[in-house]
């Protein structure tokens, strides 16, 4: 164990942040009974990172755990000479096997940060050889152009997981080419743990534009995300619900949360909507909230950044719901240019009509912002984008 403890790294992190002491006030009972726990037992918990609304305690056992570790060593082939970057809070479920559990488990370094900044993070992964970035998506895009500004040597890295949303891929496949680092995509929540997974063995269309093949020891249904009843035989599309051994327990003390996170006989739902074809492989299509509702048309809003991400000009870029008196929504597209880029509503269009998008993805209002407002987990703060759309759509029909 002590050569274990010795191997981990604090990088980049005041002493004070991980001070072990109890806060004060907090004691501890010398005549508590202390037992062991069960591996299914609650052991640990946990905050959502509040992306959709207020943060929420998960209930975590050991056994699901150790078995997404499982999961997770065998697809990166990972040993103990590894060296990874958590470069997500590490209180957050893809923060916690990152930066405790698999480097734990290995006896392998683990590089953390006290906040994400890209050009922070560059500097670490090249002076401490990181070989593993565990990352979303909003991050690895930012670290892509922070090193197109200003290159490092990251030949070190050997692999980035990403996932549990939709992964854009030209920037995915970027970043490869960038760093010559395989990206293994999974997918999976804080609640859920991982419904499918890509791995080294994957080839390379199935990683970089799907989540993987849906775990076998994972049941996984598709349900209607509207009557919650199951999508007809045949029907390739829905909202996920799963069982099986990577599920938390639920949530401590919330019953409200609870009752939505479970379908009435147990199943547990994901906020997505996701597509899996016949050989298993699942591809997320977008939130079950993240979609633009245009005439009546549901749109997807990370298919139409996907797109829009690809003009040069556009460093990151998020789609949300304008709302609109005759339409009910239209697209509006919040954009962070590239040093030195400019981009108009009208280059946008034409950019997407040369790649032949369907025009309802087209964008009818473009913001251009110094940059995008993100949540503590990492992600982009679409609600805080959706309450700016629905403020600027009111003043602009009240004139």
């Amino acid at each position: 164990m002590d050569a274990t403890v010795d191997r981990h790294l604090l990088v980049g992190l005041d002493a004070r942040v991980v001070d072990p002491a109890l806060p004060d006030g907090v004691e501890v009972d010398p005549d508590c009974p202390f037992r062991p726990i069960h591996p299914d037992e609650l052991f640990l918990m946990n905050s959502t990172s509040g992306t959709t609304g207020l943060p929420k305690c998960v209930m975590h056992t050991q056994n699901r755990w150790f078995y997404f570790h499982q999961l997770a060593a065998e697809a990166g082939g990972f040993g103990s000479d590894e060296v990874f970057f958590g470069a997500l809070p590490a209180p957050f479920g893809f923060g916690l096997w990152t930066a405790h559990f698999t480097p734990t488990a290995l006896g392998a370094p683990t590089v953390l940060m006290d906040r994400f900044d890209a050009n922070e993070a560059l500097d670490l992964i090249e002076r401490e050889r990181v070989t593993v970035l565990c990352c979303v998506s909003t991050q690895f895009i930012m670290l892509l152009n922070a090193q197109a500004e200003n290159p490092r040597d990251l030949s070190s890295l050997r692999s980035m997981f990403t996932g549990g949303e939709a992964v854009p891929y030209e920037r995915a496949a970027e970043f490869e080419e960038a760093t010559g680092a395989k990206v293994l995509q999974f997918y999976g929540s804080n609640e859920t743990g991982a419904l499918s997974h890509t791995s080294y063995a994957t080839d390379r269309e199935t990683r970089l534009r799907t989540a993987g093949h849906v775990i076998p020891e994972m049941h996984v249904r598709l349900l209607d995300p509207e009557t919650h009843a199951e999508v007809p035989s045949g029907v390739e599309e829905g909202q996920p619900a799963c069982k099986g051994p990577a599920t938390a327990l639920g949530y401590w003390g919330d019953d409200a949360a609870n009752t939505a996170l479970f379908t009435d006989d147990g199943w547990m739902l994901m906020g997505d909507i996701v597509r899996i074809d016949a050989e298993g492989v699942l591809t997320v299509v977008g939130r079950t909230s993240d979609f633009i509702i245009r005439g009546g048309k549901n749109i997807s809003a990370p298919a139409v950044e996907a797109e829009i991400a690809t003009h040069s000009a556009v460093a990151m870029v998020a789609a949300v719901a304008f709302p609109d008196p005759v339409f009910g929504e239209r697209v509006c597209a919040y954009v962070e240019l590239r040093p030195g880029a400019e981009l108009t509503l009208d280059d946008i269009v034409e950019h997407l009509r040369s790649r032949s998008v369907s025009r309802e993805w087209w964008p009818e209002h473009l913001v251009i912002v110094d940059e995008l407002p993100r949540s503590s987990g990492g992600k982009v703060a679409k609600g805080d984008l959706k309450a700016d759309a629905a403020k600027r759509s009111a003043e602009l029909h009240r004139r």
